[in-house]
């Protein structure tokens, strides 16, 4: 069954590709997308005051490896902590909730050894949902289906 996802940035992105970045991401190197739409409105639009929503329909496929977090949980966090601190991991698509820039001062916050994990997820537990769907490999595009990009403000 298929579902529409939406990924947000400053281009059009017709044809998704894998991009390393100067900084590792939640789920590590990879094309990202969500099921929240004014979710990628934020995303196309953090860096300038126009960007683009692209749209895909995105049909799974039973042969990738998957991993999905439903929640923020202790395996969650520790998946995490590893891909933002640069460990590659063997998944073709990694879905879940998304670390925040609050929610990230509170991960640096216990990464530093400064609140608990406890505390970490107290204080996480308050912020609105976020969800994430990271593609990363070339099996794991062909999942997805360009529908249209719409510019943003």
């Amino acid at each position: 069954m298929a579902t529409i996802i939406f990924h947000g940035s400053q281009e059009i992105v017709e044809y998704p590709e894998i991009r390393i970045a100067k900084f590792n991401k939640d789920f590590y190197f990879g094309f990202y997308c969500t099921v929240f739409k004014n979710q990628a409105v934020r995303w196309a639009t953090r860096y300038s005051l126009t960007g683009y929503v692209s749209e895909y329909d995105y049909t799974p496929d039973n042969m990738l490896n998957v991993k999905k977090f439903d929640t923020t949980n202790d395996e969650w966090l520790d998946f995490v902590i590893d891909c933002r601190s640069g460990k590659k991991h063997k998944y073709d698509i990694v879905e879940g909730p998304m670390a925040d820039d609050t929610i990230y001062n509170y991960l640096q916050d216990y990464l530093e050894g400064n609140i608990s994990r406890a505390a970490f997820f107290e204080l996480a537990k308050f912020k609105k949902p976020t969800h994430q769907i990271s593609f990363h490999t070339v099996n794991a595009l062909a999942t997805l289906k360009f529908i249209k990009a719409t510019e943003v403000r």
